[in-house]
């Protein structure tokens, strides 16, 4: 009886001591027994079926079946956890441990972010993406970590397209005296002011209301955008502006961070890239599709001269260097933006 117990016993300290240690398979990767599983919230202001909130899907699906589910990653979108600077400041605390945020709210904390939004700048997506995978990653990477934050890349959204109830657009003086909403952001305001706008800030979970009312006449957002907010429902005329350019960003908490093994950080950095990837086809072929539809749903489409209003954009442009505070930082950028093209 003692020798059947004392078998026993060594059998439950054997499998006590592997659970514990766990085991790696063929590519390396340690198991969720040896090192518990990693639980991460990912917040994201993409509605879940925009192309930002499929591509947040999938980074999450591939990271957790790479890691045999050791990293499992929550995803949070629309904004459910408060607005991106608020979802931001919760990933600065640790209390959220990823967000794909705006170059607005990351310029809070890295005023370098702020030379991406000015107006037209890119010539069209692969220029942007140029810029913003090379030159620009390196350019602020450094600056970010002092906050934080890892910057893992950037993704997409789109180019900004502006709408309105009241007349087409063809020329910058069709804008003046419209009363368009802009989110908060200086190079987003700027550039409708500089066109004579009068400039709504108003809440994007208030803006279709908005629009339905007539509290104000248009707004302006990427095609997907306007596309999945139903906007079209208010909104007569679409031009064409593609005034600023915009993408998601992914950011990841250090304290988070420099807990993961060297394995799990390239895992999640080589996701982000290929979940970008599929973002950005979405958002280039989408557009074509978006258009389409929004014509099927009785929008009035115009494509204006944007040469016209890129020449009226001064004002705009000495008003983000102002809120930036150093000339030099759009210097450097349009330095990037020139060697890209």
């Amino acid at each position: 009886m003692k020798r059947s117990l004392l078998v026993v016993s060594v059998l439950v300290s054997v499998s006590a001591f592997l659970f514990a240690n766990g085991t790696k398979d063929a590519g390396g990767i340690q198991s969720s027994a040896e090192k518990g599983v990693i639980h991460m919230k990912l917040a994201h202001y993409a509605a879940a079926d925009h192309p930002g909130g499929i591509a947040a899907k999938q980074f999450a699906e591939n990271v957790e079946k790479r890691t045999n589910g050791g990293i499992v990653i929550d995803v949070f979108p629309n904004n459910e956890l408060g607005a991106p600077d608020e979802m931001l400041e919760q990933n600065i605390q640790g209390a959220v441990d990823m967000t794909l945020g705006t170059q607005g709210s990351l310029d809070k904390y890295c005023k370098k972010f702020a030379t991406v939004m000015l107006p037209f700048v890119f010539d069209n997506y692969d220029h942007a993406y140029r810029v913003l995978d090379g030159p620009f990653y390196d350019w602020t990477k450094d600056d970010l970590l002092k906050q934080g934050l890892v910057y893992i890349g950037s993704w997409d959204y789109g180019f900004r397209n502006l709408t309105n109830s009241v007349r087409p657009i063809n020329t910058p003086d069709d804008v003046r005296g419209l009363k368009i909403r802009t989110p908060g952001e200086i190079q987003l305001q700027s550039c409708m002011e500089a066109l004579g706008a009068n400039v709504q800030p108003i809440a994007f979970n208030e803006l279709y209301l908005a629009l339905k009312t007539g509290t104000v006449d248009g707004q302006e957002n990427p095609l997907s955008v306007i596309w999945f907010n139903k906007y079209y429902e208010t909104q007569k005329y679409l031009a064409m502006t593609n005034h600023v350019y915009n993408s998601m960003n992914l950011v990841i908490s250090r304290k988070i961070w420099d807990k993961l093994t060297p394995e799990y950080q390239r895992i999640i950095r080589e996701e982000s890239r290929n979940a970008a990837q599929s973002m950005r086809k979405q958002i280039k072929s989408g557009d074509d599709d978006y258009l389409a539809r929004l014509k099927t749903a009785g929008m009035t489409v115009t494509y204006p001269d944007k040469s016209l209003f890129k020449a009226k954009m001064d004002p705009s442009y000495k008003a983000i260097a102002k809120y930036i505070g150093n000339q030099e930082y759009i210097d450097e950028f349009m330095k990037m933006v020139n060697s890209c093209k």
